[in-house]
């Protein structure tokens, strides 16, 4: 039995702050909850991001929905990767029961329900304001990272992106980008070849490949306009609550590349877009990914690298990125280093590969005389967690066994009816629904194109008239030929004879005159 009066001032040391913070829950020692001793996370502190996990089951959405509403009720917007289209609740209240009172309770608050500002978003077809990016936007490097191409291969990509901007041809999505390629490869490798260099077929083909490959995954929906401005992620309403912009992805669990594509990219524009606001009292906006192993499964170590780094940077612009995921190991050593906070449900041990997955785990905690950690992950109940964050000076506070918060919006989801109405009355869906095609890259090339297949139709035709009008006709032809002279002669000499009888000369006579002259 551990000694309950020094747990409850250790764990009051760690967590009591002096700058504003939120709720996470109430202290558990000896399988039973503390009464008011609250776990809390600072504000000051939750741009150092952070890691839900744990098992399929033990409560890892609802904790991420729960941190959610409290960062909104400071004011704090949120970005939500719904990938399993669990959270769209968070726009209606919930409903009490005995079971959230208790809870309520025992950890020291008063429940109330409460529906929060949500903004509906999608990279499909899904329901939701459209989130786009054009190729331009992304830049040569990022856009051969997304492609995972060798140096060869992204100096290629560099060239198009070089010339589309030197002939100011606009490359918005990935159809500009093939045309202007194909371009180079073809009718413009004469041109570009003394200024820009030569292209391979082979290094253009590869490219073509793997462009085609992101397709398949539906970027073609992604790529173009109108661009999301991530200023709109970081809205309040008018009773100042932060919006919680959710982004429905789930069709993503089949199409990793465009989760990761996107994931890189929309990070790459809040970084490009948000000022340095260094160590705030509170962050500017906090991210969360749900299933976050779609995208280091499948991520090339470039993308990976390029992750690393934004995580590492994109803190300074104020913003907190939270992964929720089943294993710590899914996620890289070098960017779970970089976690603050670190929330764990429960793990199951059904194999050797659990149990050792478990100690590792179990490593990545404060050591503590409290809990027997690797025994304690095997046994947590549905909506508890050993959590741990960094205090306000940036140390890690006591690994502590929590009873969680529950959710005070609807913890299921949306009807079909209630999503959509929610979408209607959007205040940014007319603004980034609208289809736009604007004249790019493609329209330019193909009009050019089509301009000199019709002038070398014209100068074809012509040349072909002139040549015409030059020949002679058939007359002409017959009278210059060998044959046509003889004729002529044959036929002159005929006239010649008949005029000469008409005027009573014969030609014999004048033969045998003149051939008695010599």
């Amino acid at each position: 039995m551990a000694d309950k009066e020094k747990f409850i001032e250790a764990i009051n040391a760690g967590y009591t702050h002096k700058g504003d913070s939120i709720i996470l829950g109430a202290g558990i020692l000896d399988g039973a909850p503390v009464e008011g001793l609250q776990i809390k996370a600072p504000l000051k502190m939750m741009n150092r991001h952070g890691l839900i996990a744990g098992a399929t089951g033990t409560g890892k959405t609802k904790t991420m929905q729960g941190i959610a509403e409290s960062l909104s009720a400071k004011g704090i917007p949120c970005l939500l990767m719904d990938v399993k289209g669990d959270l769209s609740g968070l726009a209606q209240e919930g409903a009490i029961n005995t079971k959230i009172e208790e809870r309520s309770k025992s950890i020291g608050i008063k429940w109330k329900q409460h529906a929060f500002p949500v903004e509906i978003y999608s990279i499909s077809n899904d329901a939701g304001v459209r989130m786009r990016a054009t190729v331009s936007e992304f830049g040569p490097v990022l856009f051969s990272k997304i492609l995972d191409l060798n140096d060869t291969q992204a100096g290629v990509v560099s060239l198009v992106f070089k010339y589309s901007d030197d002939k100011q041809m606009p490359l918005l999505d990935l159809k500009d980008f093939k045309k202007v390629l194909q371009f180079l490869t073809n009718e413009a490798k004469a041109e570009i070849k003394g200024d820009y260099g030569a292209i391979s077929t082979a290094s253009a083909s590869t490219i073509l490949r793997k462009i085609i490959e992101v397709e398949q995954q539906g970027a073609e929906q992604f790529f173009g306009e109108r661009s999301f401005e991530v200023e709109d992620l970081i809205r309040i309403d008018n009773q100042g609550y932060g919006y919680l912009s959710i982004v429905r992805l789930t069709d993503m669990q089949s199409k990793p590349k465009l989760f990761s594509t996107f994931m890189l990219s929309l990070m790459a524009e809040i970084y490009a877009t948000f000022p340095e606001i260094g160590d705030a009292d509170a962050p500017k906006l906090c991210v969360f990914i749900d299933e976050a192993h779609l995208i280091f499964d499948t991520a090339s170590k470039a993308l990976l690298d390029q992750l690393e780094t934004m995580i590492k940077l994109i803190r300074s612009k104020g913003v907190g990125i939270y992964f929720v995921t089943q294993l710590p190991t899914d996620i890289p050593a070098a960017i779970l280093s970089q976690l603050g906070m670190k929330v764990q449900h429960a793990l199951r041990a059904f194999t050797a590969n659990d149990r050792k997955a478990i100690k590792l785990t179990a490593d990545n905690y404060p050591l503590t005389e409290y809990y027997n950690t690797e025994e304690l992950l095997t046994s947590l109940g549905t909506g508890e967690a050993l959590i741990t964050v960094l205090n306000e000076k940036g140390n890690p506070t006591p690994l502590a066994h929590t009873l969680l918060c529950p959710p005070r919006s609807r913890m299921d989801i949306l009807t079909p009816e209630e999503l959509n109405t929610l979408v209607s009355k959007s205040n940014v869906v007319k603004k980034y629904n609208e289809v736009i095609d604007s004249k790019s890259a493609h329209e330019i090339l193909t009009d050019k194109l089509a301009a000199h297949i019709e002038e070398t139709a014209e100068e074809d035709s012509a040349k072909e008239q002139k040549k015409e009008n030059d020949e002679p006709g058939m007359i002409e032809k017959a009278v210059t030929s060998s044959a046509g002279k003889q004729v002529m002669r044959t036929a002159a000499s005929i006239i010649t004879r008949s005029l000469l009888g008409a005027i009573g000369i014969k030609s014999t006579t004048r033969r045998k005159k003149k051939s008695g002259w010599f």
